[in-house]
């Protein structure tokens, strides 16, 4: 059954994407939205099933007689998989609402979605470094339609350059692959690496280079505060919560799956890594405090926080992993519910400067109590989740003793958690007390089922703040099997 499932899963959302563009009405609204969320549903259902059923492996076809295309399931593609079934579903539900505000060219949307959607799937599930390619760079091709859905001449000038950075950064990442994949013993990924010779470690670095692109990382993190603002507020939600974490996957196959952690830990790479990491952090929330506008704010915090998931994972430490794979979750649920009620409060009042937002929680209380807890969270007050993330890379950082590096860490963390308070918290204050003459706010709450979305994300963040232990046990099994 779980061989079946791995054929299913890239395959649903596929086929789904075809039906959705050939077979619906553009202006068929209720069936497009009764489709698609039935398509996003049963993806989900068919994640948690594979979830349950544990490991499984099929070789789909093999190239050049050398190099299989390997679908598989592991506890680490099936942490990734669940995070994104999730996420896609939610920003889905909230997008029938929402895209009301921008009707047009809905059906292209709601394609393109699931045809991002098919390359995720394909890409949590890649049993090998050259499948793992394949999917990713379709995944890049395909979410470029999100970023440019308006047509505006800022939107596909956005969506040229998250191109052109994320094809540099694949470039970098095939480069590490020709190497890697010649001296592995095995093609299919295996805990704790399967390397067979010596592959040079700048070789190694710019593979994580190019792949950071993806999440973020310094230097090649400049497409983000430009592609994830000028998306619809459902895709910018995805595209941080979600698409960013992609990079991350693919850093940890690389460094866990088949360089393994014994090859880079004490050497100069290892130091390098971890200097990118902290230096990003702290870019990106120094960044974020400084910008007025609230969706690229937003999109600055998240090459931070994504750093964060970085950091952790360089250090090579089990507590630091555990950290950056609890975070890793933690962020995809505050960053989509942050993205959201951005999303909602620009459907419902236009307003996109975080100054014009003065007195927006006396009308939409709501969705503001949603974007503070959000917001509270990732700064890592407890018991919210994002303490739990952070006090463990905190941990593993002090627990590495190296050189500097172990205590400035969490001193950079320290850091970028004042920052963050400081650009996300004034929002919620001025929000909900705006002070004396500061005018009547004439907006009102978003519509039932977008409300309904927001209200879900919130009660799993507070969830998963007080009850941490499955995801917690989760991240903690991956860390003993990998180091």
């Amino acid at each position: 059954m779980q061989t079946v499932l791995l054929l299913i899963l890239p395959l649903l959302p596929l086929l789904s994407a075809l039906v959705r563009w050939f077979l619906i009405r553009e202006d068929d609204g209720k069936a497009a939205n009764l489709f698609h969320a039935a398509a996003l549903v049963l993806n989900l259902v068919l994640t948690v099933w594979l979830l349950f059923l544990g490991d499984a492996e099929i070789t789909l076809f093999t190239l050049m007689n050398r190099l299989p295309i390997v679908l598989r399931s592991d506890l680490l593609g099936r942490v990734f998989l669940t995070l994104v079934s999730v996420m896609w579903l939610l920003s889905g539900l909230f997008s029938f609402g929402y895209m009301k505000h921008e009707p047009e060219g809905r059906r292209r949307y709601d394609s393109f979605f699931l045809l991002t959607l098919f390359a995720l799937n394909g890409l949590c599930l890649s049993g090998t470094l050259v499948t793992m390619y394949l999917f990713f760079e379709l995944m890049t091709l395909l979410s470029i339609a999100m970023v440019i859905h308006t047509g505006s001449k800022e939107a596909v000038a956005a969506g040229v350059k998250y191109l052109l950075y994320s094809v540099a950064g694949a470039m970098l990442g095939l480069l590490g692959i020709f190497f890697l994949t010649g001296a592995s013993e095995s093609q299919v990924f295996a805990m704790g690496g399967t390397l067979s010779g010596d592959v040079p470690l700048w070789v190694v670095l710019l593979a994580v280079i190019g792949f950071g692109a993806k999440a973020g990382m310094f230097p090649l993190h400049g497409w983000l505060p430009t592609a994830h603002p000028i998306a619809p507020a459902p895709a910018s939600a995805v595209l941080s919560g979600v698409i960013t974490k992609m990079g991350v996957l693919c850093i940890i196959r690389i460094l866990y799956y088949v360089v393994g952690a014994e090859y880079v830990a004490g050497t100069w790479l290892q130091t390098v890594l971890i200097i990118l990491a902290l230096l990003t952090v702290f870019m990106g929330s120094m960044m974020a405090f400084c910008v007025t506008g609230l969706k690229k704010r937003l999109a600055y915090s998240t090459i931070s926080q994504v750093s964060y998931i970085l950091f952790g994972l360089f250090l090579f430490q089990p507590n630091g992993f555990t950290g950056s794979i609890l975070h890793l979750i933690f962020h995809g649920v505050m960053k989509n519910l942050l993205f959201l009620s951005a999303g909602a409060i620009i459907c419902n009042t236009g307003l996109t400067d975080v100054r014009d937002l003065t007195g927006i929680g006396k009308k939409m209380p709501v969705t503001m109590w949603c974007f503070t807890l959000a917001g509270v969270g990732l700064v890592g007050v407890p018991p919210l989740p994002g303490f739990l993330s952070k006090w463990e890379l905190v941990s593993g950082s002090l627990a590495t003793g190296i050189p500097v590096l172990s205590w400035l860490g969490p001193v950079v963390l320290l850091i970028s958690a004042l920052l963050t308070a400081g650009y996300l918290l004034p929002i919620s204050i001025s929000g909900f007390f705006p002070g004396e003459g500061a005018g009547e706010c004439k907006y009102q709450e978003v519509r039932p089922l977008m409300l309904a979305v927001l209200l879900f994300l919130t009660v799993a963040l507070v969830a998963l703040g007080l009850w941490p232990d499955p995801v917690l046990n989760a991240a903690r099994t991956l860390a003993a099997g990998l180091m």
